[in-house]
């Protein structure tokens, strides 16, 4: 386990949020959004060096995920409020602009963030995750996406796939980290610590209703992405295609790519010493050069 973390609660007006914190608090503030079906556990491969490089980091179980509030019902999980409980989480720490980093379903949300807070916004990376406002015309123009994505309409069905994933001590989502990454690269201690946040009391419906809130309810148009971005991602995804990280950019005013042609959808992980180097040129953490393909 990465040392130097704080733990604690953060009461925000209709959410108490489970946050992780580390690093000087007096560094630069960066935020890190996980993704499905992980929480704050899913940066600790990034938290530790991060931190030591004089980061200030908030590292929050999101809405409905592990310890964090899991509020009832679809609209809840609306992506504007998915959005609008970070900038929060900054308010109640004190916070004014801060760096954004998003992994999958973190990714989608700190694109929002940055579109439509970009006041807030400083520096944003993005690791394996499609910018929201162009998801849907891209899909339209690839079906071979639709097909990747075939597990989202699953989700849509009441109760069956809550009873599916937490079944046989969540075995399904165990299997589904297991074979869509390295061999390896998910311990068994990992998945258990993984199966613990979701077997939480309503968590996996509150999960669930992320994906279930994003086809069901409509959207705004996304004015472009005006922080610098970067955006990391693993070539071997399983359930992204790589034209995605490609369209994203074009709503973004200074963006560019770092390609892993290796690495899955579990990037981070897989090749967190990469990751973690790149992250630090981008928030001028400065350390050896990044090297490799991009």
């Amino acid at each position: 386990m990465t040392v130097g973390i704080t733990f604690g609660f953060v009461d925000l007006a209709d959410l108490r949020i489970h946050l992780a914190e580390a690093g000087p608090s007096d560094g630069a503030p960066t935020i890190l959004l996980h993704g499905f079906p992980e929480f704050w556990f899913g940066w600790r491969h990034q938290i530790g060096p991060l931190a030591a490089s004089g980061l200030r980091l908030l590292v929050p179980d999101q809405r409905g995920y592990n310890l964090s509030g899991k509020p009832k019902g679809i609209a809840a999980y609306h992506l504007d409020r998915l959005a609008a409980d970070i900038p929060a989480l900054a308010d109640a720490r004190g916070i004014g602009r801060f760096n954004l980093i998003g992994h999958d379903w973190g990714g989608l949300v700190a694109w929002w963030i940055a579109s439509f807070h970009p006041d807030r916004v400083e520096r944003l990376a993005i690791l394996n995750a499609p910018h929201p406002g162009i998801a849907d015309a891209y899909m339209r123009r690839h079906p071979g996406q639709w097909v990747r994505s075939a597990y989202v309409a699953l989700f849509q069905i009441p109760r069956w796939p809550e009873a599916s994933l937490l079944g046989r001590d969540c075995a399904a989502l165990r299997n589904a980290l297991a074979d869509t990454s390295r061999r390896g690269i998910f311990s068994e201690a990992d998945l258990d610590r993984y199966a613990a946040s979701w077997v939480q009391p309503g968590a996996m419906t509150a999960m669930l209703n992320w994906y279930r809130a994003l086809v069901r309810l409509p959207r705004r148009d996304a004015p472009p992405v005006r922080a610098p971005t970067l955006v990391i991602w693993g070539r071997r995804d399983h359930a992204l295609q790589s034209g995605l990280a490609e369209a994203s950019l074009d709503l973004c005013k200074d963006g560019r790519i770092v390609w892993l042609p290796e690495a899955t959808h579990w990037v981070q992980h897989e090749e967190a010493a990469r990751v973690n180097a790149v992250l630090l040129e981008i928030l001028d953490r400065r350390i050896n050069p990044v090297a490799g393909p991009e």
